[in-house]
């Protein structure tokens, strides 16, 4: 299946090299489809605005890439796509996790014992709350993010502690993961949606932007729900959510605003599955029949806030600072089973917890343009910080657990949970503090009329962390230390359809704190802090732009520690996860109607001679879109994801097969009136009803696995006033 797969990828790369370039320009639209919506005022309360949306409209030209701000795609030596609203909202898009699924380089799975959306870029996890909102840390939703909240979704693969700083829960060392939020157009918008899914669940969302004061001042509301049964027989969702973005901006000050709100329910959601040490793999379940006890549950509700502003102090020299707050509260009710023989025999127990956690933020910056001689600079000072107080409480019902079976799950009273308690759910105390901080100092150096693109410098950060007893308060142990990140990077314009890169660029991870004993080893240096773990990665590659169509294919290798305990019974790093791949991607529009997005990534992620958790080798995805000639506002799309096998052991002993999955879908326009218009939008995703597991672990050391979504039906409709 994988060659099959790869020559697919490379005919239709043949395909898209055979087409005639046209001269670069915006691509040509059809008279009934909704214009590109152009924002004048600035999504990021800065001078360079959101980069213009890429021929096809399904990605934009460049992205944020840290305290560098907005940078074109061919003029920044990393690794970057970034997805649009039009892609979100054709797809029927409902979380960041589904956007992503569009990525060759990314697979999305999920947290450690929860429900939460985890992103394996380049075979390493960013946890979704190390997700950036316009680049801050810990502001959105900890588990999951409505599609509606965001105008588009970045990511920018490989290591970025110099770009971003330190992701502040110890994920992101394979690539980073940053959304940005709406404004409102030039234009009025005012959109309604209603649609509805397998299961019965409906949709209705609101989109109005408005401007004012000469377009100086903005205002976008956006509101979204969801509610009812899912897909997945015995599974219901419920999710409501709003946020307003307003900016404001005159001839030198630019400011923009947001405040948000979601509440996300979750009842007996499919659970993540354990594979007892020595059982091969089964097969997946029936994926339209949740595994889960009735009286699971999931509930999170998030209240988040941010304010930035830009002030430009001189032609060329500019000041920025943002700073934002988020309040999050979670309740859950979990039952993960664990199959313990050949037969789907599973054993598992109630886990309930509660936590409650507030987030503060800021960044605060200058940057200076200027010239000495030939050379152009642009040099960038920052300082952030980030302060996180969380309150935790949990409690178990026996470990002996009770008894089912993962293909005739049946449904048990709820246990008691009073088997063993952590805290008071009611009242959870604080069990844990961190902070971070930095200051980065770079500069971009063009030279060669802007030919030659130089970008160096480096970032001082402090890291901190305490721990608290549940049930007494008493502080258990902290960490506290800092590391110094440098990054360099060069970017070459062979032509201006071409331009080759390489650059040097490392993670940064807090350290461990030695333990008195680990397996049953006194450890001889127990409470020591080892200092930050540093992931190192190189990478090289070229990008292409040929006007209608453009991509990138890159090399890159990554070096990540691994703590333990050696012979002697010290403490530290014994050991680093190899990760090296090749990636290719592609997207614009090959041909008058006929868009493409996709790529694929081949990976591998070695520990010990092992290939590492949840890091399949090969990940492809192909994706299309046509605009039927005959009927001018019809269009058809489509979707191939394809991941080869994986281990959910580190020994490899537990091979977890390959999936493929078909995604269909189709769209079609209708002018009711010269103002009005409606957009009917009809997709089929698994469109084989394939049952695969979708994915290995995510937390280190884990190989749990989870099902992946059955055929699903999703309709909608449109209405633009």
């Amino acid at each position: 299946m994988t060659g099959a797969l790869l020559l697919a990828a490379v005919a239709w790369t043949a395909s898209v090299q055979a087409q005639t370039v046209p001269a670069a320009g915006p691509a040509d639209t059809d008279p009934l489809e909704l214009e590109q919506m152009t924002v004048t005022a600035s999504a990021d309360a800065s001078a360079e605005g959101l980069m213009r949306a890429y021929a096809g409209g399904q990605v934009a030209r460049g992205g944020r890439v840290g305290l560098f701000g907005s940078q074109d795609n061919m003029a920044t030596p990393f690794s970057l796509t970034a997805y649009t609203q039009e892609l979100i909202q054709n797809q029927q898009a409902a979380s960041v996790g589904d956007v992503l699924l569009n990525d060759p380089a990314v697979r999305v799975a999920r947290g450690f014992g929860n429900f939460q959306q985890l992103y394996m870029v380049r075979g390493l996890p960013v946890y979704s709350d190390d997700m950036a909102y316009n680049g801050l840390y810990g502001l959105l939703p900890r588990q999951y993010l409505g599609a509606e909240l965001v105008e588009r979704v970045e990511v920018l693969r490989g290591a970025n502690a110099f770009l971003n700083g330190a992701a502040p829960s110890g994920s992101g060392l394979g690539g980073a993961v940053n959304v940005m939020p709406k404004r409102a157009p030039s234009t009025p918008l005012t959109q309604f949606t209603a649609g509805v899914q397998s299961g019965g669940q409906y949709y209705a969302a609101a989109d109005i932007g408005r401007r004012f004061a000469d377009d100086r001042l903005g205002l976008r509301l956006s509101a979204a729900r969801r509610d009812g049964d899912t897909a997945v027989d015995g599974e219901s969702t419920e999710l409501g959510l709003v946020s307003l973005g307003a900016d404001f901006r005159t001839e030198r000050f630019r400011l923009s605003a947001d405040i948000g709100y979601q509440d996300l329910q979750k009842d007996a959601t499919q659970p993540s599955v354990t594979i007892s040490s020595g059982l091969a793999i089964p097969a997946a379940p029936d994926a339209s029949v949740s595994v889960a006890q009735p009286w699971t549950f999931s509930n999170e509700r998030d209240t988040f806030g941010t304010l930035r502003a830009e002030f430009d102090l001189t032609d060329g020299l500019t000041a920025w600072i943002a700073g934002g707050v988020r309040q999050g509260n979670e309740s859950n009710s979990f039952a993960n089973p664990t199959v313990v023989d050949a037969t789907g025999t599973t054993s598992a127990y109630r886990f309930d917890n509660v936590r409650e956690e507030v987030v503060m933020t800021g960044e605060a910056g200058l940057r200076a343009r200027f010239d000495t001689g030939s050379v152009g600079h642009r040099l960038s000072v920052s300082a952030s910080a980030y302060d996180l107080e969380s309150r935790n409480a949990y409690a178990f019902s026996s470990f002996a657990g009770f008894a089912d079976n993962l293909y005739a799950p049946m449904a048990v009273a709820a246990p008691d949970a009073d088997f063993f308690v952590g805290g008071s759910m009611d009242d959870p105390l604080v069990t844990q503090k961190a902070k971070t901080s930095s200051l980065a100092l770079a500069d971009a150096i063009s030279l060669l009329d802007d030919r030659l693109i130089l970008l160096g410098g480096v970032r001082y950060q402090e890291i901190e962390s305490s721990s608290y007893d549940y049930n007494t308060g008493a502080e258990l142990s902290s960490y506290s230390d800092d590391a110094v990140t440098p990054s360099v990077g060069v970017l070459y314009k062979f032509t201006p359809q071409f331009s080759g890169y390489v650059n040097y660029i490392e993670g940064l991870t807090q350290g461990d704190v030695a333990p008195a004993t680990s397996g049953g080893v006194v450890v001889t240096n127990a409470g020591e802090v080892l200092a930050p773990y540093v992931t190192e990665q190189y990478e090289v590659g070229v990008k292409f732009d040929l006007g209608r169509v453009g991509g990138a294919f890159s090399v890159f290798q990554s070096e990540k520690p691994i703590a333990g305990v050696d012979a002697s019974g010290h403490f530290g790093v014994v050991d680093d996860q190899t990760n090296r791949g090749i990636e290719f991607s592609a997207y614009g529009e090959v041909a008058d109607g006929f868009k493409m997005l996709g790529g694929v990534s081949l990976l591998d992620a070695d520990v010990a001679g092992k290939d590492s958790i949840g890091s399949p080798e090969t990940q492809l995805n192909i994706g299309w879109e046509w605009r039927t000639p005959w009927v001018e506002s019809l269009s058809f799309d489509g979707r191939v994801i394809y991941t080869s096998s994986q281990y959910a052991d580190a020994a490899n002993t537990q091979d977890v097969p390959s999936w493929t999955r078909l995604d269909l879908g189709f769209r079609y326009q209708l002018a009711l009136t010269d103002a009005h218009r409606v957009t009917l939008r009809a997709r089929v995703e698994n469109v084989t009803d394939e049952d695969y597991w979708a994915s290995a672990g995510g937390y280190p050391g884990a190989g749990y696995l989870t099902v992946g979504a059955p055929r699903t039906f999703i309709l909608s409709a449109t209405f633009d006033f």
